[in-house]
């Protein structure tokens, strides 16, 4: 159970990979004006101390990198979790664009630059910046690939750990980030972070690294932009500086909280349910991923919906009698089944409530659809008396839509006047249908049907755009 709360909480850093970490170097200061001298209230001084620490050098060096690092070590045992997405959804997925979508940034970057677009820093100053963060990237991931020889999901080598193309995508992001985030548009932040994400979740998506791996070097490839500059000021000083940094002392947080985001969770589901007479299956902590977002007409109501993918794993909660021999049992040792996989799109209400101008309470009720892939089922034992292990197929089941209802309680912050950290509890339940062929000793197949209501429950976290 410890194990499994720290990997929920590892979830929490998890979210600040997963989208737009442009907030790293922003500006919140606070103009000393008559409203400042006023007395705060227990929130009001929650806030400007946590705006404190979220403003110093340290913690603007350190906490998207870092937490990337430690959640990805925390983490790595959980690898197969999240891989049996892309092996139940996509197993074939094979295509090469990450090969070059991880320089796109920085091409952006050198673009924009060539074009006359001032950034940050001059060109000298600039270029001295990337070759030190490009060294330090370099050689912390080759000497970690080949000290760690993790073995990639594909068999195809021993330099799984950590991925190398993401560290690069996620430097060359924050180079972006650095010279023109933070001092022309948070919009160019926002672009090279999704491009970097993208190059992360493909190098998965073609089996080639665990989440482990891009987790970890995501964030080294953001540490090592961070040492870089900061030893780049160290070298230049004030020198070489083209542009101020934006401000954003006079910004008004009382908007309505529309947001699009991407979220990652693990999935509970205590529901035993039957897939035939006596197979009595349950379904292990597995993982979620999808989308969400959501319009507010207001700073309280608003309207949206998500999209995600559920996998999770299961197993019988008893052994399985013998089909062929009357009286004998067939000692089941371990169970190879598809995972309890589900695609569900939602709609409905979203609901806020502004506890201070960055901290949102908020909840949802939201109806949609689930569909449930077929999927078979196999025993592998032995029977009483006989050493070999065998395999009997047990059901197959039929592809299932289901209807579904979730809410959920959430607690978000805003980092950035564009980027909101939510952690969340889902709760699903699912009215469900199961259609199920038991294979049976004279080789034919019999039909069950079962009706269940599902539950689960996910705690995650995500990262959204703020639309103002």
């Amino acid at each position: 159970m410890k194990t499994r709360l720290t990997i929920l909480y590892s979830i929490c850093c998890i979210s600040m990979f997963q989208g737009t970490t442009f907030s790293q170097t922003s500006t919140f200061t606070h103009r000393n004006d008559s409203s400042s001298l006023a007395p705060l209230s227990t929130w009001g001084r929650i806030q400007r101390q946590t705006d404190k620490i979220i403003t110093s050098n340290v913690f603007q060096m350190t906490y998207i990198g870092v937490p990337l690092i430690v959640s990805g070590l925390i983490i790595k045992n959980e690898d197969d979790h999240f891989q049996s997405l892309r092996n139940t959804y996509i197993p074939n997925f094979r295509y090469h664009y990450d090969d070059y979508l991880q320089y796109l940034p920085a091409v952006a970057m050198l673009g924009l630059k060539i074009g006359g677009v001032q950034g940050r820093s001059s060109w000298s100053r600039m270029l001295v910046s990337e070759a030190i963060t490009a060294s330090i990237m370099g050689a912390t991931i080759n000497t970690v690939k080949h000290t760690a020889n993790v073995t990639r999901p594909d068999g195809s080598n021993n330099h799984s750990f950590p991925s190398g193309h993401t560290a690069m995508a996620f430097m060359a992001a924050t180079m972006l980030h650095k010279e023109y985030g933070t001092t022309r548009s948070p919009w160019y932040s926002i672009g090279g972070y999704t491009v970097a994400t993208a190059t992360a979740v493909s190098r998965m998506l073609n089996n080639k690294h665990w989440l482990s791996d891009v987790m970890v070097g995501a964030g080294i490839g953001i540490l090592s932009t961070e040492v870089g500059y900061f030893l780049t000021d160290l070298i230049f000083k004030d020198k070489g500086i083209t542009h101020s940094y934006l401000g954003f002392e006079t910004f008004k947080y009382q908007r309505n909280p529309s947001f699009f985001g991407i979220y990652m969770g693990f999935s509970l589901m205590p529901t035993k349910f039957n897939l035939a007479p006596d197979v009595r299956l349950k379904a292990s902590p597995g993982s979620t991923a999808g989308f969400e977002g959501a319009w507010f007409m207001n700073r309280y109501i608003g309207f949206g919906g998500r999209i995600s993918a559920t996998s999770m794993p299961l197993s019988l909660t008893k052994p399985l009698a013998n089909p062929t021999v009357p009286g004998t049992t067939y000692q089941v040792n371990a169970l190879k089944s598809d995972p309890l996989d589900m695609i569900g799109g939602y709609i409905g209400s979203y609901l806020s409530y502004p506890v201070t101008n960055r901290f949102l309470l908020g909840t949802k009720l939201l109806i949609g659809c689930n569909y449930s892939p077929a999927s078979r089922i196999s025993a592998l034992g032995v029977e009483e008396g006989k050493p070999e292990t065998i395999e009997k197929e047990i059901v197959n089941t039929n592809k299932a839509f289901n209807i579904g209802y979730s809410t959920n309680s959430s607690f978000s912050y805003i980092l950035h006047p564009n980027l909101n950290v939510r952690v969340f509890l889902d709760y699903t339940f699912i009215p469900s249908r199961f259609v199920s062929y038991i294979a049976n000793p004279k080789k034919e197949t019999d039909r069950f049907e079962h009706h269940k209501t599902l539950q689960a429950l996910t705690l995650g976290a995500s990262v959204n755009i703020m639309l103002w």
